[in-house]
């Protein structure tokens, strides 16, 4: 398959003025009508089981898209499968299988910030090679070059 730029070249070796000037206008009537798409999420909520309730009622109650039910509440969309295929966070049961994993996370995250400034740890890419560098058991002063450098 040829590429768009494969393909100018060609003409332009060819000495077809005339198709890369029209070319060049459909490249302009495209740059005019392109718009920026608004992010499909605009930030993570938690799920409940009013959110949930929520979900259902969208999608009963209209014809949105589960993408466009997403969207417009602020959450994945994957969640908002979840709760119309599976029934999942409709209950306030804190032992529900998703509630337990939102909790465990929620803990990992806690323990991790909490050690991270415990230990007063930067965060740089340096310090953090340097940890892994003596975990594997290389000398502290022996050069390692990651990414960061180049």
């Amino acid at each position: 398959m040829t590429t768009l730029k494969e393909f100018e070249d060609a003409l332009r070796e060819q000495g077809m003025h005339m198709a890369l000037a029209i070319l060049e206008k459909l490249r302009e009537r495209d740059r005019v009508t392109r718009s920026v798409a608004p992010a499909r999420r605009i930030a993570g909520r938690k799920m409940t089981p009013e959110l949930a309730r929520r979900i259902l009622e969208l999608h009963a109650t209209t014809e949105m898209t589960q993408q466009e039910i997403a969207f417009e509440l602020g959450v994945n969309q994957g969640r908002v499968n979840e709760v119309i295929k599976r029934g999942k966070w409709l209950s306030e049961d804190p032992e529900a299988p998703e509630a337990v994993a939102r909790d465990r996370a929620k803990a990992r995250m806690t323990r991790a910030t909490a050690r991270n400034t415990s230990k007063g740890q930067k965060t740089n890419a340096a310090s953090f090679s340097g940890a892994k560098k003596r975990k594997n058991g290389a000398s502290p002063n022996q050069a390692q070059l990651i990414l960061g450098d180049l």
